[in-house]
């Protein structure tokens, strides 16, 4: 209506706008954004919902809807992301990827308070038909911190994730490792590339992971000492490669036995060392002067390297030399062998050679061997953690209490023997 009366009638005369738009109007609540209802839900509504807005603000729980309609993906994009600060880059890789992958494309174009046990749900089997059990309950795990981040920022109330009691969530599959005999070692050996055996040696003679003795040089060997310095790994950043402390960044001394150390010198008679230069830690492009300085690059003379003289890349090897020799062993079948189309090369296939996947059997299982080896022996646990390059005692006997050895009766004797001694 008009401000102004008609000069002739003296009313009142309607706009163009007369019965459009919303007609009540709640606002001076502290804290609270203004609001409008339409005529539909009368004042009955503007006031139900004013009271609401009135008793929440008061308690300091007041989560305004509108706030929430912003869509998944936006919000991850916008907000949630741009806050993540990880001092593992490859840490952040995986989240990202994992983020990326398997909740945007199919949560992403929904409200972020629009999703609820349905939607979950539904998300849920697509996971399982797309991702192992594994990376399905990662992906869970990184919803959940999303939603948990929005109620940080006042835009929902609730986390659909928490205490879900109708959706079956993945679980991560219980690890139980197993150690290789050594027949099995000595056939895998026998299978892997020449230039690659050392690794095979050096796995199961000291314990190391595979990315750390990617990393290892020369100067990491001390021959007199009988001994191998783990101080780096190569990992994979992204699609780049870089130097980095091992896992857990820590640092550790592993005693090695002779053979080791012969075989060692042995290799690299046949192939020296090769000098490759890295960037520490992340491979990425430095934004400040700080940031220059700890990624310099570093320089190491590696004692295993690739065809070309560079660092290996894990999934390089995992699929050219480790499964190769897997299948050769007979520890898993041969490839399935299929011809693919060049990508621009008419006319033109490459040989493509897919093995199975067998987590149980990759580059770890010589890990597993080697500490059952020692555990075997009753080498003590603290010894054996500290040589893994475990944080803590308690994670080696978690994963490996089922290698330790039967009891054979010494407690009983050692204490009759303190008994007598009283």
């Amino acid at each position: 209506m008009t401000k102004k009366p008609d000069p002739t009638t003296g009313e009142r005369r309607r706009t163009a706008r007369w019965g459009v738009g919303k007609r009540y109007r709640v606002k001076d609540v502290p804290g609270v954004k203004d609001r409008s209802f339409d005529k539909l839900l009368g004042p009955e509504g503007a006031n139900a919902w004013l009271a609401k807005a009135q008793h929440e603000s008061t308690q300091g729980e007041f989560v305004d809807p509108r706030r929430g309609r912003i869509l998944l993906e936006e919000y991850i994009t916008e907000h949630w992301w741009p806050r993540r600060d990880y001092d593992n880059p490859s840490s952040e890789s995986t989240v990202k990827s994992r983020v990326w992958t398997h909740i945007i494309p199919h949560l992403g174009h929904l409200p972020l308070n629009s999703v609820k046990t349905e939607q979950l749900g539904l998300w849920l089997k697509t996971l399982k038909e797309t991702a192992g059990s594994g990376t399905g309950n990662e992906a869970w795990r990184y919803l959940s911190a999303i939603f948990q981040s929005a109620i940080d920022d006042e835009r929902i109330r609730h986390n659909p994730c928490k205490r879900q009691t109708t959706l079956k969530v993945p679980v991560r599959p219980p690890a139980k490792p197993r150690a290789w005999a050594k027949e099995t070692v000595l056939a895998v050996r026998a299978g892997i590339d020449e230039r690659f055996q050392l690794m095979v040696d050096i796995g199961v003679g000291a314990g190391l992971r595979s990315s750390e003795v990617f990393g290892l040089s020369v100067d990491d060997v001390d021959f007199e000492g009988q001994r191998l310095l783990i101080r780096r790994q190569v990992k994979k950043v992204g699609a780049k490669l870089a130097f980095a402390l091992p896992k857990g960044e820590k640092t550790r001394e592993v005693p090695v036995p002779q053979y080791l150390l012969d075989a060692i010198r042995a290799h690299l008679e046949l192939r020296p060392a090769q000098p490759v230069s890295l960037p520490w830690k992340n491979p990425a492009p430095p934004k400040t002067e700080r940031e220059r300085k700890e990624r310099e690059p570093q320089t190491h003379r590696l004692i295993v390297s690739g065809a070309r003289g560079g660092a290996i890349r894990r999934d390089s090897f995992d699929t050219r030399i480790w499964k190769p020799a897997l299948a050769v062993a007979g520890l898993i079948p041969p490839p399935v062998v299929t011809k693919q189309p060049i990508k621009h090369r008419k006319g033109l296939f490459r040989t493509v050679k897919t093995y199975e996947e067998s987590r149980e059997n990759g580059f770890h299982a010589l890990r597993h061997t080697y500490a059952s080896v020692q555990l075997d022996s009753r080498e003590n646990v603290v010894a054996v953690s500290n040589w893994l390059g475990h944080a803590d005692p308690s994670i080696t006997l978690r994963i490996y209490a089922h290698m330790l050895p039967e009891a054979d009766g010494r407690g009983r004797a050692a204490m009759q023997k303190w008994f007598e001694g009283r």
